[in-house]
């Protein structure tokens, strides 16, 4: 297994600042939606023996979370649900759903996750796959070396309230290649389009499992319905 080092933003006078050498961020955030957060939580798996103990949390808090809803779409009274995941819990659940339940484009996911709702995220992209789905997505000065699965690290600021969720990107790299936004905010609607909920990257997707609000801490997630 290959493991992958993700520099750390510095967060400091409420912006964050990358720690690599090169430290341009983009100009002008695109606003797009945050399809990341939904495929990290969103990915119903079953438990199977031996699993990291994030597996079965995950999917007790998935349960409750359903229950809520059909109580809410039959006009009951609804149970209130919250949590709180863990860096940790949140990308050992992902790692193990993705295992069970690939997903078109994406070979792994890594999330590291800061106060006031700012996420890095690091993530394995089939961008041959990308290609072959649109063609003239990747451009023609990144195509020598983004081909085949490439990882590429992404910061943004998430906006997760009223059951839905949008983002806007910080900054994006392939190594020490900056990316530019309007290519990453065209592959994600690529890539997004082809999940088996055929995400529409063109307005804010809805929270999973009837979520409410969703924000962050050091290290942590929280949310509720």
């Amino acid at each position: 297994m290959i493991r992958y080092r993700i520099p750390a933003p510095r967060i400091a006078s409420g912006r964050c600042v990358s720690r690599a050498k090169i430290k341009v961020s983009m100009k002008k955030p695109v606003r797009i939606t945050a399809v990341c957060l939904a495929v990290a939580l969103g990915l119903p798996a079953e438990a199977a023996v031996g699993t990291s103990p994030a597996v079965p949390k995950v999917l007790d808090l998935f349960q409750r979370l359903q229950t809520a809803r059909h109580q809410k779409e039959q006009k009951k009274p609804v149970d209130h649900v919250n949590f709180r995941l863990t860096e940790a819990e949140v990308n050992e659940y992902a790692e193990y759903a993705l295992h069970t339940t690939p997903r078109p484009g994406l070979q792994s996911v890594t999330v590291k996750i800061f106060p006031n709702s700012y996420y890095s995220t690091f993530t394995v992209i089939d961008f041959d796959a990308v290609e072959r789905w649109k063609p003239g997505t990747i451009p023609a000065l990144l195509k020598p070396v983004l081909s085949g699965r490439k990882s590429i690290w992404v910061d943004y600021r998430v906006q997760a309230q009223n059951g839905l969720v949008t983002f806007e990107v910080e900054k994006a790299y392939f190594g020490s290649i900056r990316l530019p936004a309007f290519f990453v905010q065209k592959m994600i609607q690529v890539v997004a389009a082809r999940q088996p909920e055929h995400y529409d990257t063109s307005k804010p997707v809805p929270l999973p499992f009837g979520l409410r609000r969703v924000w962050t801490s050091d290290k942590a997630v929280m949310g509720d319905n």
